[in-house]
């Protein structure tokens, strides 16, 4: 009995996790951040990064999920996170800035990007098949989990604890492939 117990533990310690799925290589991109300079693919490659969708007037999820993600920015050092508005025309980059500071954004780490309404529109719907960047202020409240190439790894749901339990588990797995 104690063999095939020990047996049992050697086999569940040995068994792999299954990879993270791909959701697909997001396009080439270049924005404005914060500080008003061109913020884009080329500054992300490398590294794994989380990514939400917010504007900065919004009275419901923004907060809570910029909350979330100055939680997050605490977890470690080799990942960056990247917050896209959604109303680029109130989103400035003065804006985006203010906005950070409110959440104490490490910006070495945590950037807060805006642009062309076309070019977020393209990027929330056929880069990370979110939704639309269309004046309405409707808006995904997932997180979004790239790899170091540029691949979606995972969507996490932001008003459920396990979400964002799995986004931790799933970013720590990214960090140990990168390095």
């Amino acid at each position: 009995m104690a063999l095939l117990f020990l047996l049992f533990l050697i086999s569940t310690s040995c068994r792999k996790e299954p990879d993270l799925e791909d959701f697909g290589l997001l396009p080439d991109f270049q924005l404005t951040d914060e500080s008003g300079q061109p913020f884009g693919t080329s500054q992300l490659t490398g590294t794994p990064w989380i990514a939400d969708f917010i504007y900065t007037t919004c009275p419901g999820p923004c907060p809570r999920m910029s909350a979330i993600m100055a939680r997050l920015q605490q977890d470690g050092t080799n990942f960056r996170m990247v917050s896209f508005t959604i109303d680029p025309a109130h989103d400035t980059p003065p804006v985006m800035a203010a906005y950070g500071k409110r959440f104490k954004a490490d910006a070495t780490r945590w950037t807060f990007l805006t642009g062309p309404r076309q070019t977020l529109q393209m990027l929330n719907r056929k880069g990370f098949k979110l939704g639309d960047v269309d004046g309405s202020l409707d808006h995904s409240t997932r997180f979004v989990l790239v790899d170091r190439k540029m691949h979606i790894r995972g969507y996490y749901g932001t008003s459920e604890e396990d979400g964002i339990v799995r986004l931790k588990q799933d970013l720590s797995r990214l960090v140990k492939e990168s390095r």
